[in-house]
């Protein structure tokens, strides 16, 4: 068994100061990312915890943690979720409806369990007998370099609960594809039905863009038709209630072509 080396003796200053700005930074947005009402938001401050956490591996001689950290979990795995967010559109109130109950002292239970299990077993790694703190075989482990001391840790002792936590994610990922399918109530509208309706409606062609073949590129001149008269369709109805106010109500309208009217 190689000798123990004592951490608070090989503590660097710079891996000092490293601890001291990238854990107090970690800790407060994490407690923001729970705290936040925006789902955007949480997912925000989960990047910040990332990073403090990938700061933190390479403070501690763990290249290959950190880039997995920056590279794989942040900005893969969480950019996706923001993406998904961001195109999903979840509303601020979504996050205040409890769909379970009791969801939230139970996630408080598991998450102080979480968090004694981790001291305990850190403590158990660290603190010797004797009651000093120092960590065994470190060296030993990086002796071939990070990357392949992981390796070999991973695919020689760890390589069934390596194999256990894939199968674990892929029974995540299909579980959540089973949860988010929709059995569709109605047949799929073919591009004949969609063209057909098009064509019967009041709109068959295309609505002409604003200011098309006008004196004036501005987003209220309306367009005008091959004979010669404006297109009313072509002009938002927003900027014409805007202009209409801006003249001093709907009843008294600038006319067009003055200044403050709907050109």
């Amino acid at each position: 068994m190689p000798a123990p080396v004592d951490v608070l003796a090989v503590t660097s200053t710079g891996e000092a100061v490293t601890f001291w700005v990238l854990g107090p930074l970690a800790l407060v947005a994490a407690l923001m990312m729970v705290l936040s009402r925006n789902a955007v938001h949480a997912a925000l401050f989960l990047a910040a915890v990332m990073l403090s956490l990938a700061g933190l591996y390479a403070a501690q001689d763990a290249p290959f943690l950190a880039a997995v950290q920056v590279i794989v979990y942040t900005g893969a795995i969480l950019m996706l979720f923001l993406f998904v967010l961001m195109l999903v559109g979840v509303d601020s109130s979504d996050s205040l409806i409890e769909t379970l109950r009791g969801q939230r002292v139970a996630a408080l239970v598991v998450g102080l369990g979480f968090a004694a299990l981790l001291m305990g077993a850190i403590a158990g790694a660290v603190v010797q007998s004797d009651g000093t703190v120092a960590a065994v075989g470190l060296e030993e482990a990086n002796a071939e370099g990070n990357v392949v001391g992981i390796a070999r840790l991973l695919f020689t002792d760890y390589l069934f609960a390596f194999e256990i936590t894939s199968a674990l994610l892929i029974t995540a990922a299909l579980g959540a594809m089973v949860l988010a399918h929709k059995e569709r109530t109605e047949p799929r509208t073919s591009q004949r039905e969609l063209a057909r309706l098009r064509f019967t409606s009041d709109h068959p062609w295309p609505l002409p863009g604003p200011g098309v073949f006008a004196g004036t590129n501005s987003t209220a001149t309306p367009a005008l038709l091959p004979d010669g008269t404006e297109a009313p369709d072509s002009v938002s109805p927003v900027l014409e209630r805007r202009s209409a106010e801006r003249a001093g109500g709907p009843d008294n309208p600038l006319p067009r072509g003055l200044p403050g009217g709907d050109r």
